[in-house]
């Protein structure tokens, strides 16, 4: 049986200045994805529109912005909206946690269909550029959440059980890590390697979303459902029941895209 070592959540302090670990794994996402980013602009779909690394930076920008407001949304509307329609000013609180991943997709979906307006192209070409980039951010992001000792798994038996000593002294699933190479490290490197081939519009963008979708909904049953809302319909989690439109919607996109006429990347 292990034990969390109860990490002290800031990474540095020097007086009343502190980074914390949660901003770190952000930036190190962040800027993750401006580095792999200048390898993907150089597929030939992207050099043909004439994209350079500052659209590379324009995108990383709209895409912090959905991430946040859509993160914090999603939380507010998916798993805590009656507390949230009582404290309105709440919302605005995120130094208080509460973060969705759902929500923060559909935030930068409407990121990601704004900059393809604005750019004349089609929504699938800018996220198929984005999709292999977002799995090594998740992955800094879940180790976040191990370090900070939040979002504990199930209890279990198995060898490898780890006591969150913040919460109980029962031996529980490290979700947490399970999502990040799940979700985070394997996922990336699948996407990684199926977009270094030309591919048609779509099929990356697919290929994320049934990726995500599938990890995701295998973890939730290892990791412990939110306290204030527990198990749902047919015994699954929130987290499960959101993942399942994305595992449709991205076998729709692949096997659409099969069928069609596309330009490859």
């Amino acid at each position: 049986m292990l034990i969390h070592p109860e990490f002290d959540p800031a990474v540095i302090r020097i007086g009343s200045f502190a980074i914390h670990w949660y901003g770190l794994m952000y930036l190190l996402a962040f800027a993750q994805f401006l580095l792999l980013g200048r390898s993907r602009i150089r597929a030939p779909r992207y050099q043909s529109l004439g994209w350079s690394y500052k659209d590379l930076e324009d995108l990383l920008f709209v895409g912090v912005l959905g991430v946040v407001l859509g993160g914090r949304l999603g939380y507010t509307l998916f798993y805590m909206p009656g507390y949230y329609l009582a404290n309105p000013l709440s919302i605005f609180k995120i130094w208080e946690g509460g973060m969705s991943f759902h929500g923060g997709l559909l935030g930068v979906l409407l990121a990601l269909l704004w900059f393809a307006y604005r750019r004349k192209v089609s929504f699938f070409v800018v996220s198929d550029l984005v999709a292999p980039l977002v799995p090594f951010g998740l992955a800094f992001g879940r180790l976040g959440n191990f370090i900070n000792g939040e979002l504990w798994g199930r209890p279990t038996d198995l060898p490898w059980a780890m006591v969150f000593p913040m919460v109980d002294s029962i031996p529980r699933h490290p979700s947490q890590i399970y999502q990040f190479f799940g979700e985070g490290i394997c996922l990336g490197i699948i996407l990684w390697i199926y977009s270094s081939k030309p591919r048609r519009v779509g099929q990356i963008s697919g290929l994320f979303l049934l990726g995500y979708g599938v990890c995701r909904f295998l973890a939730e049953f290892a990791r412990e459902p939110d306290a204030f809302l527990g198990l749902l319909g047919l015994g699954l989690s929130m987290g499960q029941w959101l993942s399942i439109p994305m595992i449709i919607f991205g076998i729709y996109l692949i096997v659409r895209v099969n069928t069609k006429t596309g330009a490859y990347q």
